[in-house]
């Protein structure tokens, strides 16, 4: 770009010119290429020209932080703020959040995970400061799979090598029951319960399910959400409350229904079921429709109800198997009498005494398959959880496994046959005679 009114002192010129050299600028005369004059060092204001050095690159001391870091440390802040935690734990979840975000195994993942990673700094800082917090909670504010936010939370306890503590269900149940809008200031005044002595209530319901193996294994949420519901209507169990179901109870209550929360009620009313058959005061019998009714006086004398059921299922089965070792007797003689009428008492005598003894006596190897071969005749064992008052549900109804069907071989006629399966075709004394006869000529 020419300069006008500047002439060029060696040539008289007036085509004089700027020349932009790096970062200073100069007057050039174009007719004879001398230097007019020679301009400042650009300041920092002023943008001048060259190739951009790359953010990763720079050696300035102090870096600014990338968006996505300080969009996550936003979203820690925001998380804290919806919590309701103290600033400590905000605090120390930024700390968390700045130390896993810069580690090789987060640093290069989806946005998902790094929001997912700010929930789990938030988790881990409630339950190192005693804040009651669920991961169910965290998954559901970062809108993350439950599975995910468990896998992140592992990995980072894991990389910054923190041991965090477990909680227990009744630690959130009072936060889990303020999510239920059921005051006088949402519905009306016979549905209406005060929060405090609901999470009382639920809370006494959750540890007498506990001795039941109900609670063990199982999600916290469906278990806390039954158990309100249950304390709910217990405490004021009136035609208003006991004809509303899990669905519309949620649908007062403005919170979402847990599909596994129907079989955790019904679980804990079974449980409630078996106590309240103990109560000696109640003389109509307990059932799941009308077992709310003694829910208070259940959970009050718990633990004299609880030794009062156990007693009462021991002298269940030892009834019962005294009863199946009576009918068991008779019958064994009967079928001795019946197997051979005619007989003498002598030869009958002589014919228990066959029956009771065991074949291969003399021979510890006969004793061996005689042992092997009636283990295999048994029936499998029954459920060991049938058999108590209360046992894990996953002992009470197993799965079913597939029976291991036997490999067949082919019978050739050649197969050598034991002393004990000899044996059990012997039926008369006349026969076990003829057998010792027979192996006395032959050897």
């Amino acid at each position: 770009m020419s300069r006008a009114g500047l002439s060029c002192p060696g040539c008289g010129g007036s085509n004089v010119v700027d020349d932009d050299l790096y970062c200073q600028a100069q007057l050039v005369c174009v007719d004879c290429g001398s230097v007019v004059s020679e301009g400042t060092l650009a300041c920092e204001s002023e943008y001048v020209g060259g190739s951009d050095v790359s953010y990763s690159r720079t050696t300035a001391e102090t870096k600014r932080p990338c968006m996505n870091l300080i969009n996550g440390i936003q979203r820690v802040k925001a998380i804290c703020r919806i919590l309701r935690v103290n600033s400590e734990i905000e605090k120390l979840s930024l700390t968390y959040f700045n130390q896993a975000y810069r580690h090789e195994s987060f640093i290069r993942v989806s946005l998902r995970k790094k929001e997912a990673l700010a929930g789990c700094c938030v988790l881990v800082s409630c339950r190192l400061r005693n804040w009651p917090i669920t991961m169910g909670t965290i998954s559901c504010l970062t809108d993350t799979d439950p599975m995910a936010v468990g896998v992140i939370y592992q990995e980072m306890l894991k990389i910054l090598n923190i041991e965090a503590p477990s909680f227990n269900v009744i630690d959130v149940m009072e936060a889990h029951s303020h999510e239920y809008k059921i005051s006088s200031l949402h519905v009306p005044e016979e549905l209406a319960e005060n929060h405090k002595d609901l999470t009382k209530r639920a809370v006494e319901l959750v540890e007498l399910v506990a001795d039941a193996w109900i609670v063990t294994g199982r999600r916290p949420v469906p278990v806390m959400m039954a158990a309100i519901y249950l304390s709910w209507q217990s405490l004021k169990p009136n035609k208003h409350r006991l004809k509303l179901n899990l669905d519309k109870f949620c649908q007062l209550a403005k919170v979402s229904k847990h599909q596994p929360a129907l079989k955790r009620i019904t679980e804990m009313k079974a449980v409630l079921c078996k106590l309240g058959k103990e109560i000696p005061w109640v003389r109509d019998a307990v059932t799941p429709d009308n077992v709310v009714h003694q829910v208070e006086d259940i959970l009050t004398h718990r633990y004299a109800l609880l030794r009062r059921a156990l007693r009462t299922k021991e002298d269940t089965l030892l009834e019962e198997s005294q009863a199946s070792c009576e009918e068991a007797a008779p019958s064994q003689t009967s079928e001795l009498v019946d197997h051979n009428p005619n007989a003498s008492s002598a030869e009958q005598c002589e014919l228990n005494a066959e029956r009771t003894r065991r074949p291969g006596d003399d021979d510890p190897c006969a004793v061996e398959e005689l042992h092997r071969d009636t283990l295999k005749s048994q029936d499998p064992a029954p459920n060991w959880g049938k058999r108590v008052l209360f046992a894990p549900p996953c002992v009470v109804h197993p799965k079913k496994r597939r029976a291991e069907q036997p490999e067949l071989k082919d019978v050739t006629g050649d197969e050598e046959i034991s002393d004990s399966e000899i044996d059990s075709y012997i039926r008369t004394p006349r026969e076990a005679r003829e057998f010792a006869l027979t192996q006395e000529m032959l050897s």
